[in-house]
Parts: C-alpha cells; structure tokens; sequence
C-alpha cells in the first residue's frame, strides 16, 4: 500500500511535467525525489545536478552512498550554474518554505517580533529573492495549517510573489512564475483570477472543507478529483532513489496515503 509520502512525491513530481530541458531542482527529501521521479519517468529532458558540480543523467540517491558511484553528464559549477540557469530561467525549484500567503510570498526567515528583534530566528532569505524573481518555482508543505498558510502577510517576504502592493514602479517582474503547492492534504495552484491560490486536487479521503479549516486566506475550490495514487513502477523508483527509506520520516507514523475517514 501506498503511504501518504509517496503520494505527496509523485504529486510534486508532476510540476516538473512538460518543463522542457531546465534544472529540476528539488531542496529537501520530498521534493528532491519528486525531481528524481520525474527524470526517470515522464520527463527524462530535465537536467540534475549532483548537489556540487556535475550534471548527472541518474538522479543521485538520498542518504550514505559511494562517492563515487556518480556518472557525470557536464559540469556546472556554481558559477556556471547561477549563469545558465538561475539568472536565464531555465530553472525550476521546488522548496519548503515555513509560510506562504495568498499571494505566493514565503517566508523562511523570521517568525513574529521584528526584523531588528524576532521572536524566532530561522535561515534568512537565501537566495529566495533572486530565484523567486528570475525562474520558476513551486512548493512541498508538509503540514497545512493556518500557521503556515497565513492569513495577512507572512512575517517576512522572503520570496516575491503576485501581491501587487509590492511591485515598484518600472521593476521587471516577468519572471515570478509561481506554479505548484503540494500538502499533506491537497494540491494546489496560482490559477485563480490574478494567480489567486486555488485547490486542484484533494488527496485521498481529504474534503475541501478540512483544506478551508487548514487555510489563513480564501481558496478557490477547483477540485478535479482525487491525486492519482502512485503505481507500482513509481513506488519501485521512489525505493530506488531512496534506499535508507529517509521518505518514511517525513510525516509522523508514516500514514497511508488514503486519510481515516
């Protein structure tokens, strides 16, 4: 039986659909294998770095390996990569930020107090202000909540989204592509009117109204039916590409992909 975190995986894996040939980027356990997944399936033209600085045609595994069990496909070091991906657009990333609002900013920087004083320090910005203006990206939350899915305004805007309060006059905002969100209890996406945050598909056993009681701000209901289950040559992959099973500490008791009633 499928568990709900390989479930979320072949979710996620489905934003890197029809991407043509950019860097599939996926920063954590999930999301990292659902770029993984979709290399070795649907869309085998996505690049993959190996973390360093080498492109790879095999996704590296997650968890302790031979170093040098790689096979590298070019080299792209951080420099080249920031000048043929980062800056062009023909890169798509797939983070887990700590909030994200109605209009697609996120936050993992601070939460609550001030900038000068927070009540809880986190990461800082990274390099969400740069990637979030010049190519695409979507997002893994593993736990849907008010506390992440914020009303208002997240604490700090750590990545730009669609909130026309912020854009400058004469800035060039034509790159903020904003596509995916994966949760633990749906799928959504920014194809609302004014990429307004819409719910595309729930997971199995999850209604719209627990999604409504888990969102700070209005959803559009959008709903085409249940997320696909994964099939068994995509459970097979997932194992491949993560032998020590680090996916099953994802959520807590690794649940089963179809919520209790």
């Amino acid at each position: 039986m499928a568990s709900l975190v390989e479930l979320c995986i072949v979710a996620c894996s489905e934003a890197f659909r029809g991407n043509g040939e950019v860097v599939a980027t996926g920063v954590g356990p999930v999301p990292r294998l659902a770029a993984g997944l979709a290399k070795r399936t649907h869309s085998p033209e996505l690049l993959m770095t190996d973390g360093e600085a080498y492109l790879v045609e095999n996704p590296v595994p997650l968890g302790p390996r031979p170093y040098d069990g790689r096979t590298a496909a070019g080299h792209l070091p951080f420099s080249r990569f920031f000048d043929s991906a980062v800056w062009t657009g023909r890169r798509h990333a797939m983070v887990t930020p700590t909030q994200i609002d109605r209009f697609g900013q996120i936050n993992l920087s601070y939460l609550g107090g001030s900038h000068a004083q927070p009540k809880t320090q986190m990461l800082g910005v990274r390099g969400f202000p740069g990637n979030t203006i010049y190519h695409p990206n979507s997002f893994f939350f593993p736990a849907h909540s008010p506390r992440t899915f914020v009303p208002g305004e997240v604490d700090m805007v750590s990545g730009v989204g669609y909130n026309p309060a912020k854009r400058i006059a004469g800035g060039n905002f034509s790159g903020v592509d904003l596509r995916r969100i994966v949760t633990n209890l749906c799928v959504m996406d920014f194809g609302g009117p004014d990429h307004a945050i819409q719910v595309i598909s729930l997971h199995p056993g999850v209604d719209f109204a627990a999604v409504v009681a888990a969102t700070g701000f209005d959803l559009i209901d959008a709903v085409g039916g249940e997320t696909p289950m994964p099939d068994d040559a995509q459970l097979a992959i997932i194992a491949e590409l993560d032998p020590h099973n680090i996916r099953a500490t994802i959520f807590r008791d690794n649940p089963p992909a179809r919520a209790a009633a």
